[in-house]
């Protein structure tokens, strides 16, 4: 019998455990800010990876001598200004620990924008490019279509109340181009993302902010030309950069070799996976608040289109933290356009209890916390957002389109009996009467009232303070930390950090999602709202994809507390 060949198995695994690690990340396909929590979304997001987790994973790797060097592959796929803003915090954290990271493409942006994809990659140590790729450095635009023209051209008559002239998500279909307080803050919004731009490449390329913006203004650039412009390092094929850098990081005795950082951060200790093990000091308990926000329990689309922000679901989570003895603080993320006012206020009053029953509540927001997303935060202990964060837009809006006009033209008629002076008030087949106006308008006052008294209280600030910077206006997280809406800038970490501080926690106090249900636990029925499986159940939407269109069309999908526009920056 060999001994030798027999135990050799054993070896392998040794040397595996043991052997220098390069970590790899492919965001190619983008990544997800949600954390699947419920079934179907653990089936949805199974080959996409979760911010937190690969925020945490790079952290932990930079603290773990085995790993010796990142490599990511970074696409075209659109990843928001805040999600990129928090990769490249966790990738400046790894390379000040002494170790290599390693930014490679195909193209940032073929034959289309790469801005955004590009200002990622300067947060590594070098940058490597395919020989055929390109870099389309151009900037940032905002852009909206507008058939105000069109809608009065079918006969529809679009009838619109907002408080106040910042608050333009209807403007799309009332509107030919842009309002003077439409341009004004979209103008805002783009001068401050390119600032950031600007001020990340030039840090991270060693050249100066005016030779970025000059360089900006000659994009897009071939291979060769980016080379030339000190914009990448190299050019090469991924054989030649992985051969490379794995030769770079191998010992003598034992060749590195490749994890995804999901697999790493997943690979992490049992007892830090088990939810049963509670720590003796407690935990921060991270909630997550993502979609629009809807009355009842969260929901997600078969159809795709990502999930809805339930209020019940959502206030269910914080009464059970406020009843979990090891939950110490809470991280709620946010991230959300807004949605419905009251699914709004029910967030917000569960928010304040928890705050006032002794458990800090810090707010970190993630693309957009605007609206109704910064209604369900302005309650909170602290509030941390990416300089790239579309937040604010504390405003009020309701619009219907009426179609009789339209539907007449194809011979189309409608009749009605109503049982009360206002009964078909909200009906498409007809507009406002004059006492229906001064309905809606006491509501928009009612509303719009309310929001900034509750923004008020929660930021410390007067209530005339507050409508300065309300209006309706959107803002970028570095403008609303001037403007006292958000406390600090910054990611999860960050919010991590000062929620553990609030309650004088250790600095590595584990954080959890909350609640976290086994499998048996999901399938049995909650024994009263107060339980945490409450948190667990699950709707269908039907309008998935399409949610956003129906509710500019009128159609009950959100709410009034909805931000204006769709924020995409690439």
């Amino acid at each position: 019998m060999d001994v030798a060949k027999l135990f050799e198995p054993v070896a392998t695994i040794r040397r595996r455990r043991t052997a220098p690690l390069v970590l790899e990340l492919d965001l190619t396909e983008g990544i997800t800010d949600e954390p699947p929590g419920d079934p179907l979304g653990q089936l949805a997001a199974m080959r996409r990876q979760r911010l937190f987790d690969t925020v945490e994973g790079i952290r932990r790797g930079a603290r773990d001598p085995r790993v010796r060097a990142l490599v990511v592959k970074i696409g075209s796929a659109p990843i928001g200004m805040a999600k990129v803003q928090e990769l490249r915090q966790a990738v400046a954290v790894f390379r000040r620990a002494g170790k290599t990271a390693v930014a490679w493409s195909e193209s940032f942006g073929e034959f289309g924008p790469g801005s955004v994809p590009y200002y990622l990659a300067t947060a590594f140590d070098e940058i490597v490019l395919l020989p055929s790729g390109s870099v389309g450095l151009t900037g940032v635009t905002a852009e909206n279509t507008f058939f105000g023209e069109a809608v009065e051209k079918l006969g529809i008559d679009y009838q619109v109340g907002a408080r106040h002239e910042y608050k333009t998500a209807v403007n799309v279909f009332t509107e030919r181009g842009f309002t003077e307080a439409h341009r004004e803050a979209s103008g805002r919004i783009v001068e401050s993302f390119t600032e950031q731009i600007v001020a990340g490449i030039s840090e991270g390329r060693g050249l100066s902010e005016e030779t970025v913006r000059s360089l900006i203004d000659r994009g897009p650039f071939l291979a060769a030309e980016a080379l030339e412009a000190g914009l990448v390092d190299r050019l090469a094929y991924r054989d030649e950069v992985y051969t490379d850098l794995l030769e770079r990081c191998s010992a003598p005795d034992a060749p590195a070799r490749l994890q995804y950082v999901s697999r790493y951060q997943r690979s992490r200790s049992l007892a830090d996976r088990v939810p049963a093990a509670a720590p003796r000091n407690g935990y921060v308990a991270l909630i997550s608040g993502v979609g629009q926000i809807v009355p009842g329990h969260s929901r997600r689309s078969p159809l795709g289109g990502g999930a809805a922000m339930g209020s019940e679901t959502v206030a269910a989570a914080f009464r059970a933290a406020r009843k979990d003895p090891h939950v110490r603080a809470v991280v709620f993320r946010v991230d959300s356009p807004g949605g419905s006012y009251s699914a709004s206020d029910v967030i917000w009053r569960e928010v304040v209890l928890t705050s006032r029953a002794g458990i800090p509540v810090v707010v970190s927001m993630g693309e957009v916390a605007g609206s109704g997303g910064y209604f369900v935060a302005a309650g909170a202990d602290l509030i941390v957002a990416q300089p790239g964060t579309i937040t604010g837009s504390i405003g009020v809006f309701v619009g219907k389109a009426v179609l009789s006009g339209l539907l007449g033209r194809l011979g189309i008629t409608s009749d009605s009996l109503d049982g009360g002076r206002h009964a078909g008030m909200f009906s498409s087949n007809r507009p406002f009467s004059d006492t229906e106006w001064e309905r809606v308008n006491a509501m928009l006052d009612h509303i719009y009232d309310d929001f900034v008294g509750k923004v008020a209280e929660g930021r410390g600030m007067t209530r005339e303070q507050v409508h300065e910077v309300a209006r309706g206006r959107v803002w970028t997280g570095q403008d609303a930390l001037a403007r006292g809406l958000v406390d600090e800038v910054g990611g999860i970490e960050t919010a991590v950090r000062l929620a553990r501080d609030r309650a004088g926690l250790p600095p590595f106090a584990p954080v959890r999602h909350f609640p976290r249900l086994g499998p048996l636990e999901r399938l049995v029925p909650a024994e009263s709202s107060e339980d945490r499986a409450a948190q667990a159940r699950l709707r269908l939407s039907a309008w998935g994809p399409l949610a956003d269109l129906s509710a500019r069309l009128g159609l009950p999908a959100a709410g009034p507390l909805v931000m204006p526009g769709t924020w995409v920056v690439r």
